[in-house]
């Protein structure tokens, strides 16, 4: 019997494949993807830029399985996200995906805990508290657990909706826009914690228009008109600076 020892190449977490996305027809029709082709490895983070329409928070959306693309393939590992039903859909963004939105999206009536503990209760787990502080404490808001949105900061209110995207362990973690909302010190404070979150193997796509945080990533795309049309490795905030701005021209 012969045993193959080939080397296998390790999978991505996340691959886009053909990927087109069109909103409105005739004249006033938009490609916002056009036959987007892209793959995110497993335990990176990876910055998406680029101008204004360029097509960036769509192809964070669809990636997440929060928007369907017209055409195309969004693998998450060996699950083809174009051939799931809406149920199926659901079950697997509260299962292997976590997803931080720049307005933070908590519910005003519900406490930090509560509100961590959200996704895996509606997933029809019965989490207990000691999770949702397990997490909160890692995010350096163990004492806040308690406290209502509207008691917290916005850098702490940031922090919980990261607690309530990590909880499930999800596979990949999107972040949209993430420090948009924050003044520096709170913004670095969220950087800090995704980039703890990547260095212990999570992987995470971030959206944003900040060279200083997409400096922070591992790889920085940029998109303009719907197409990948540059990519920086190791970037720092003067060079993802410079190609935004040849973009924009």
């Amino acid at each position: 019997m012969m045993i193959d020892s080939t080397p296998r190449a390790i999978a991505p977490a996340l691959a886009l494949h053909g990927v087109e996305r069109t909103y409105g027809r005739g004249e006033t029709a938009v490609r916002a993807l056009d036959g987007v082709d892209v793959e995110f490895a497993r335990g990176t983070w990876t910055a998406v830029m680029g101008p204004s329409g360029s097509g960036k928070s769509t192809l964070l959306h669809i990636a997440a399985g929060l928007e369907r693309a017209d055409s195309g393939r969004v693998m998450l590992a060996d699950s083809d996200l174009s051939q799931l039903d809406e149920d199926a859909l659901t079950a697997l963004r509260r299962s292997r995906i976590g997803f931080i939105f720049q307005s933070f999206n908590l519910l005003p009536a519900l406490t930090a805990e509560e509100n961590v503990l959200l996704p895996l209760r509606l997933a029809g787990q019965r989490p207990s508290s000691a999770d949702a502080r397990r997490v909160l404490e890692q995010v350096g808001l163990g004492g806040r657990a308690t406290h209502r949105p509207r008691q917290l900061s916005g850098g702490q209110q940031q922090r919980v909706a990261i607690a309530r995207a990590l909880i499930t362990r999800p596979e990949v973690l999107f972040a949209d826009e993430p420090t948009g909302a924050l003044d520096s010190g709170a913004a670095r404070a969220v950087l800090d914690l995704l980039r703890a979150a990547v260095d212990a193997g999570q992987t995470v796509i971030m959206v944003t228009h900040d060279p200083a945080a997409a400096a922070r990533a591992d790889v920085t795309l940029f998109l303009r008109d719907g197409r990948i049309v540059d990519r920086l490795t190791s970037p720092s905030t003067a060079r993802v600076a410079e190609r935004l701005v040849a973009l924009e021209r």
